[in-house]
This record gives structure tokens, sequence and C-alpha cells, in this order.
């Protein structure tokens, strides 16, 4: 998707398969034989953690960090109602119940070459869509006065490979979550986004905030995106990685108003349903971005944009 959430064709030879093709050479990223999923060089890795570094220091002590595994309960999930709206990016994990006589079956579909996948039954666990999804549950309950902040990082999944490495199959997503009152939710999201688009535009990447909306599935979701839309409920900042005319959303601003504080049973300190708003910094692609901007080579990049990532 695009910025606006319009689909993105991407052909061979374009700028973003040179591009991959160019991380794959110089041996930032690997081929894993999954279209989207790469495997990480330590230098690739150092930017990564550099960049992670850089994000916790805009939250500070007013933060709560909390790391989960890629995974989420099914019945968190539920909750989130991510299925209703992106059934196309979801991920379920699928695992073997049975006993020596389905094992048998199992064995003989997979050594003929057949659908052995068709065998299995869903788990306990679907792959994470996005980093804050499993922690509502952990702040269900009453508020203290001022809200709650929270900075998660964690692997998330999302089903829409592509030649172009910024869309990743499986990627870092590193979030500045509060939750609390309405009004504190959305000042949050418009002050936190502005400090932290001014923060990656020092690290040299040119940088524009322009409204979006989340890519929803069906017609419903052509609804469900101009709502968005409209209500200004999304910002993303972009930057251009392979394309000027397509830039590349690194970065976004979520005001998701009361759609986890009522399921979750959420409420602020007066006992009203509580508002929460993130900003999500999507590590991999802004990685990517710096990769393209400053060259493959980290040590080589400007002496402004090295202090403030290695200082």
């Amino acid at each position: 998707m695009t910025a606006t959430g319009v689909p993105q064709v991407l052909d061979a030879g374009t700028p973003y398969e040179e591009f991959r093709a160019a991380l794959l050479a110089d041996g930032l990223l690997y081929e894993t034989g999954a279209r989207g999923v790469y495997g990480y060089s330590a230098r690739y890795q150092s930017v990564v953690a550099a960049l992670d570094r850089l994000i916790t220091t805009l939250g500070g002590d007013l933060f709560e960090m909390v790391t989960f595994p890629p995974v989420l309960a099914r019945p968190t999930f539920d909750r989130t109602d991510y299925l209703r709206s992106f059934p196309d990016l979801m991920g379920s994990v699928h695992v073997f119940r049975g006993g020596d006589r389905e094992h048998r079956l199992l064995a003989r579909r997979y050594d003929e070459g057949g659908d052995w996948p068709e065998l299995l039954d869903p788990s306990e666990v679907v792959l994470s869509s996005a980093a804050c999804h499993p922690l509502y549950a952990l702040a269900s309950g009453n508020l203290p006065r001022g809200g709650r902040h929270f900075e998660i990082q964690n692997w998330c999944f999302r089903h829409e490979p592509s030649v172009d490495p910024a869309r990743m199959v499986a990627f870092r997503m590193h979030e500045l979550v509060f939750i609390g009152e309405p009004g504190a939710a959305q000042q949050y999201r418009d002050t936190m986004l502005d400090t932290s688009v001014e923060q990656l535009a020092a690290l040299g990447l040119p940088m524009e905030v322009v409204p979006a909306n989340d890519p929803f599935f069906g017609r419903v979701g052509t609804i469900l995106a101009t709502s968005q839309l409209e209500e200004n409920l999304k910002l993303e900042g972009v930057t251009p990685i392979c394309s000027e005319q397509r830039p590349t959303a690194i970065i976004s601003g979520n005001c998701a108003r009361d759609h986890f504080g009522g399921p979750f049973g959420i409420t602020t300190a007066d006992g009203a349903v509580a508002h929460s708003a993130c900003v999500a910094f999507g590590v991999d692609r802004i990685t990517l971005a710096l990769l393209h901007r400053h060259g493959l080579d980290p040590s080589k990049w400007p002496g402004q944009v090295r202090r403030r990532l290695w200082r």
C-alpha cells in the first residue's frame, strides 16, 4: 500500500527491486526463500539498535517499557477486531494435535508433496500484526489520573509480500503509546508525532506528514478508510526511498479513540471509556530509508547523522 492505502503494484526491474538487489548483493539482507522475509547482517542490525535507542530517548522516564513475543493470544486478537478490518494481512499459527494415525497421514501427505498444512489445527495464538495489540489486555481496568504511557518493541507480521524491500512480511515496530482521556490522547498524538518527525528529519531524511488511512478490506473497508481520512485519525510521516512520487511511510501517528478502551475495559480515572493514541516507528523502514539516502555503508554516513545514532 502507499501512504494513502492505494494498492501499489511493483514489477521486476523497478527501482524497488533494484534497491532490494543492492541490499542483498552488499550483504545487508539475506534471502530466505519467502518474499518479504529476510535475514539481517550485523551491519544492518547496528542501525536498527541505534534507532531503537534513539526512540527510547523520546519517551523518557514517563513511559513504561513492555516487550511482547511476536505471537498474540487468540482471545486478545479477537478483541482488537483486526480480523474484521484486515483479514488479508493476518496470520494464524497452526499446530498438529493428532495421534499416531493422524501423524502417519500427515507424513504420507508430506512425502507425496501434498497439502499437509490443511491437516493442522489452529493454535491458541496468532501472529502479532501491530506491536501495541498485546498491550491493551495488560492495561484493562481503571487508569491513574493522567493516563499511562507505554513503550513497546515487537516483531509484526502482515501478509503482503512484495519486491519492495520496505514492505516486509515480518518487520520490527517500535511504538510510543498513550491511554487516557480523549483530549489528552489527541494532543499526545499530535505533539509526539511532530517531535518524532523532527528527529527523523535531523537524520537527514526529507520528511512530510500526510493524512492517511489503513488498508481496510472490502466494501465496508472503503467506508472506514474514508471516515478515517475525514476525521484525521491517521497521519503518516513519509520519505522517498525508491520513488519521489510515491514516498514511503516510515512513521505513523494514530488516534484509535475508544476502539481498544471499550473492548478491553480500560477506563479513565473518572470512569469513562479511555481513548488511546500511538506513534509507531517502522524501524526496518527507517533503516532502509537511511541506507538508501546515505549509502549502504553506515561508517561513511554524514558525521551529524552518525553522532545522533551512535553518540
